[in-house]
């Protein structure tokens, strides 16, 4: 077969952390099996440098890029391989795929089946034990070949009977079982000693069973149904499904091994208890609440996530939970280690992305439609910077349904920049609209307000709305985000699934804007945070967009978080300003007239938003509810917090569960649906309308 000829060529390898990518001459010796590589071709008539069998392995195209493939041994040993580009790494899979298959079906052909064998760490010598119990029948090859018996040449294959797939339900369950017995043996090791719980062989033995389990779930979901495609039945009764994880040694699938069992009910601390039983939220008012900035004082915390000493410490445990996840996997489920937290929810994150007001309420100041654009331009590309607490990747709290955060910003007049005639005083008196008492009484002050909320809005699929408003500036910007994380290998990446609507009402304008994708790289090093991603922002009215890169760092050379973008008029196709530069450092904006500006983030003032006292916030505020959460991680007591979070998560699965039974829909707060998304109950441009029909009624 043409298909079957050596192959020969270059490939990256990915050798480790600290060596990273190299260029390395592969060859496939289809005649023996062999995947072997050399440091360069010219060395290719010495021993190779690495071998691999190729009989058993699998061979995976990566879903990080189109370039890279890993080819998984049968030994365990694995290569993580890049190619040129995608039409070279397809040649390689093909190959590689046709070599394996060629010589695993020969080594099926040529070994005569092996006796059952089974093994339990819990149950060594039992043979009463259920874990070893197996029909005499049930060896690895009739296993795998239940309903394909051979036959004598030209005869068909019979049609497997129900009664075999009775059969493999049964042997599955009892896999299974002795599956869950194996990973509850291993992860009730000691934490030290000869033989722990975390040793990487059986940390790969645990994440292989496990795949092995969920491949044959996968086989089993085939077969029956071409049983039911034959039969032009239903599927069997009783359809078989295997958890996808096993059951943990204890109630709560602790992290930190099976020595971290929780303290008995009674003897929980009084604030867990708390947490535990604090009312179902629709038992509480879910009616708006109207927050007065006036009770709200300027917020004292710095909570900075630069320290490392729980991340080195834990990396065993990190390396555990690796052993249970795949590429691809989606980690929205997925319980992660509590010494990896921020001391902050994600609803308060979003806030702090507003943490430059007069950059915000500068905007609606610009005097023409094109300006409005390039400060809005300007005013996003500033707002991430001070969204990160510190250097290190930490992951703020999940929101829990029902929970709000409430916060505003003051900002002088003074500090505003602004230009001739754009004043709000030196509009028309057509324009001047009175919107409310709270716009009246603050006319005369010597300060803006601009006010936040947030609120989540949904637990599965995790949704946040959030909303931001200067009422004297008739300016608000009302979004939602779903959160979609996926594990990468050693990455995480995040995807902000959304949109934004930012609404300046002097000027009848509306920009619509998406947002990046996160990734936090080096998970097993010094976890760090970089954006990547095209985002677009756009406004119908004016004719005017933008296009914002941010660039991921390529493995050679390139700068770290750089982003590049342009503002054009639509209409005439022609760019009016281009930005450079690094989201969290110095930007440079060029302008159409040859000027350019530079922008020094870590120089930019940070005005700290305002936040009511704990004892003045509802139950179900971010700051009150993680209260215990965020006061054990600044003690440093990893166990406390868990116990906390752990609370706080287990009531949200009873209220949850409660309302499934009950067929008791979730009412939010201060969002309603509208279409695909979430709009602020009582939006600043509803309020002008409302105030300028009322006008309109009264002349």
């Amino acid at each position: 077969s043409d298909h079957m000829e050596n192959i020969y060529g270059y490939l990256m390898k990915y050798t480790n952390l600290v060596t990273g990518w190299q260029y390395r001459f592969f060859v496939l010796n289809n005649d023996a099996g062999l995947l072997e590589y050399f440091v360069n071709e010219q060395s290719r008539h010495l021993k190779p440098r690495g071998t691999l069998q190729l009989a058993g392995a699998v061979i995976s195209p990566s879903d990080e890029d189109s370039h890279t493939f890993t080819v998984n041994a049968a030994s365990g040993e694995q290569y993580k391989l890049r190619a040129t580009d995608a039409k070279e790494r397809q040649h390689w899979v093909s190959r590689l795929q046709i070599c394996t298959q060629h010589h695993t079906e020969a080594i099926g052909k040529n070994n005569p089946p092996l006796k059952s064998r089974s093994f339990s760490l819990a149950s060594q010598g039992s043979a009463n034990s259920p874990g070893v119990q197996r029909r005499p029948s049930q060896n690895a090859v009739s296993f795998f070949n239940v309903g394909h018996h051979r036959l004598p040449t030209g005869k068909r294959v019979p049609i497997m009977q129900p009664d075999h797939l009775v059969d493999v339900r049964e042997m599955m369950s009892q896999a299974e079982g002795q599956q869950r017995d194996l990973i509850r043996s291993i992860e009730c090791l000691p934490a030290s000693g000869h033989l722990t719980s975390l040793d990487q062989d059986l940390l790969m033995l645990k994440a292989t069973s496990m795949a092995t389990m969920n491949c044959l779930n996968d086989c089993f979901h085939i077969l029956q149904l071409q049983h039911a495609s034959q039969q032009k039945g239903p599927l069997p009764a009783g359809g078989y499904r295997c958890s996808q994880r096993a059951e943990p040694c204890n109630k709560h699938e602790s992290f930190l091994s099976c020595k971290n069992t929780f303290c008995t009910e009674i003897n929980k601390p009084a604030s867990v208890r708390e947490e535990q039983s604090i009312a179902e939220p629709g038992q509480l008012t879910r009616e708006p609440e109207e927050i007065n900035p006036d009770e709200e004082l300027e917020d004292i915390c710095d909570d900075k996530e630069d320290d490392l000493g729980a991340v080195e410490e834990q990396r065993s445990v990190i390396l555990h939970l690796l052993s249970q996840l795949k590429l691809g996997m989606d980690l929205t489920r997925v319980v992660l280690p509590t010494f990896i937290l921020e001391k902050r929810s994600l609803l308060e994150m979003y806030a702090d992305f507003m943490s430059h007001p007069d950059l915000f309420i500068a905007i609606t100041n610009g005097t023409t439609p094109e300006e409005r654009m390039i400060r809005f331009v300007e005013y996003y590309l500033t707002s991430f910077h001070e969204g990160r607490k510190g250097a290190i990747a930490k992951k703020p709290y999940n929101p829990i349904i029902g929970e709000t955060f409430h916060c505003s910003w003051r900002m002088p007049k003074s500090n505003i920049a602004t230009d001739a005639g754009s004043n709000f005083s030196a509009h028309s008196p057509s324009e001047q609209v009175t919107l409310s008492k709270d716009l009246e009484g603050q006319t005369g002050l010597d300060y803006y307000t601009v006010k936040f909320v947030a609120e989540q809005v949904s637990h599965h699929p995790p949704v946040s709305g959030f909303y931001a408003e200067c009422v004297e500036r008739k300016m608000c910007v009302n979004a939602h985000v779903w959160t979609k994380s996926k594990f990468l290998g050693m990455s995480i990446g995040v995807t902000m699934v959304g949109e934004g609507l930012l609404s300046l009402l002097e000027h009848g304008e509306e920009y619509t804007f998406s947002l990046p994708c996160a990734y936090a790289r080096s998970i097993l090093t010094v976890p760090w945070v970089e954006l990547g991603g095209k985002v677009n922002i756009n406004c119908a009215k004016t004719g005017y967009s933008a296009s914002i890169n941010f660039h991921t760092k390529p493995f050679y050379g390139g700068k770290l978080h750089r982003v590049t973008g342009e503002v054009k008029q639509n209409t005439t196709n022609t760019v009016v300003c281009r930005v450079q530069g690094e989201w969290n450092s110095v930007l440079e904006f060029t302008y159409s007239n040859g000027e350019t500006k530079y922008v020094d983030l870590t120089k930019l003032s940070v005005t700290r938003k305002r936040v009511r006292p704990l004892e003045k916030q509802g139950p179900f505020e971010s700051r009150r509810l993680w209260q215990h959460v965020t006061e054990s991680l600044r003690d440093g007591d990893i166990d406390k917090a868990t116990e906390h979070k752990r609370a706080l998560e287990e009531r949200q699965r009873n209220e949850e569960r409660l309302r499934a039974e009950t067929e008791t829909p979730w009412c939010t707060k201060y969002f309603l649906k509208e279409g695909d998304g979430w709009v602020y109950h009582k939006p600043l441009w509803k309020t002008v309308l409302a105030a300028q029909t009322q006008q309109t009624d009264t002349n």
